[in-house]
């Protein structure tokens, strides 16, 4: 059984406290991507200083390169990229899905084709559960099949289907390897269709799993069908497990998210936005490039107090990011991690304090103010 308290509710948003081998931690929360064993441009010291509790790793990137031969003399991820709080692992299977050359589908796995050499692989859901066991994740993942936005109610059964299979072969796999240690999360797939996403629920919830997460949103659907499956989804999911909606999304994503009753999240957006030169503020999203910050003296955000709003201004910045000096991916990144993983502390903070609803009223009242 998972070590998931639940501390208080606002309506359906929750604040909890997750317990893991590597530390607590407290929800709802942001979990900065670290793909390839590092967060882009940034230190492990950098991302504790923003105030991140735990990162995403990936299976499929890691397993290619370096491999588990070579993370596994160093015992896990945590000694090898000097990280000693929590991490998550993904299966690998959305990276295959999108990544891999030649892959093909079989009720045994992934066969496909490195994206790196070309060399030939097969994932099983036993074999990313091996992986991530050698990753020594806190929260692991099972394998599932991704589905494509459109996709037809018949394909999308015939993927849930697949995924609660092979749901049933990481639990039992990961029992039999681990004795049930650290955390196993079961997907709930089911595509665009409510009828398929209360199946997946049910069928997912039927196996166990110590926490549940959402997988399939955020793949090209419009936004409203999206949050429409977010919302039909989430209660469906038992009360006292996690609850991690995967791959998302917008500042704004994450506040609807939070309201609808999910605690944990990633996004690679304030990573990958920032070395586009687009900032998010407590005001708006600004893009550093335009002109009119070529003189500007402020920081970033005024209200925000991290290492780069502290010491740069938006003019030293645009200054570095059109030179395309590399110290400004750095300062860009460390101000969007600070950011979200801090909107999400002050929704928990709303939460515990009742004051939720006036916490997103107010959220939206800034944000419109300064988005270029």
């Amino acid at each position: 059984m998972i070590d998931f308290k639940l501390l208080a509710n606002s309506e359906n948003a929750r604040a909890g406290e997750l317990t893991t081998a590597h530390g607590k931690i407290t929800t709802p929360v942001f979990m900065p991507v670290g793909t390839q064993a590092t967060v882009k441009a940034l230190t492990p010291e950098e991302l504790k200083e923003a105030g991140a509790q735990i990162i995403l790793g990936n299976t499929y990137h890691l397993y290619l390169r370096p491999g588990t031969e070579i993370i596994g003399r160093f015992d896990g991820l945590h000694r090898f990229m000097h990280w000693d709080r929590p991490i998550l692992t993904d299966s690998g299977g959305f990276q295959v899905f999108s990544l891999a050359k030649l892959r093909k589908l079989t009720e045994e796995g992934y066969q496909f084709q490195s994206h790196i050499d070309g060399s030939r692989h097969l994932f099983t859901p036993e074999k990313s559960i091996e992986v991530q066991i050698c990753l020594d994740s806190d929260i692991i993942m099972c394998l599932d099949q991704c589905l494509e936005y459109p996709a037809t109610h018949e394909q999308a059964v015939a993927a849930l289907e697949l995924t609660t299979r092979w749901a049933k072969r990481c639990k039992m796999h990961w029992e039999m390897q681990t004795g049930g240690r650290n955390h196993l999360f079961g997907i709930v797939q089911g595509g665009m269709f409510a009828d398929l996403r209360q199946r997946s629920a049910e069928e997912i919830m039927g196996i166990d799993f110590p926490g549940y997460a959402i997988g399939g949103l955020s793949v090209g659907e419009p936004k409203e069908l999206m949050m429409e499956m977010a919302a039909h989804t989430l209660p469906l999911l038992p009360a006292d497990r996690p609850r991690y909606i995967m791959g998302v999304g917008t500042p704004e994503d994450l506040v609807e998210l939070v309201d609808l009753g999910a605690d944990m999240f990633d996004c690679v957006m304030p990573t990958r936005n920032a070395r586009n030169g687009q900032l998010f503020t407590e005001r708006g999203t600004i893009n550093i490039c335009n002109a009119r910050f070529r003189e500007d003296e402020g920081p970033v955000d005024s209200s925000c107090g991290c290492y780069t709003c502290r010491h740069y201004s938006r003019a030293y910045l645009r200054h570095l990011y059109t030179a395309r000096e590399i110290l400004a991916y750095r300062l860009n990144t460390i101000h969007n991690v600070h950011y979200y993983v801090n909107l999400l502390k002050a929704m928990r903070a709303a939460i515990l304090a009742g004051t939720f609803e006036a916490f997103k009223k107010d959220f939206y009242e800034k944000r419109q103010v300064e988005s270029a």
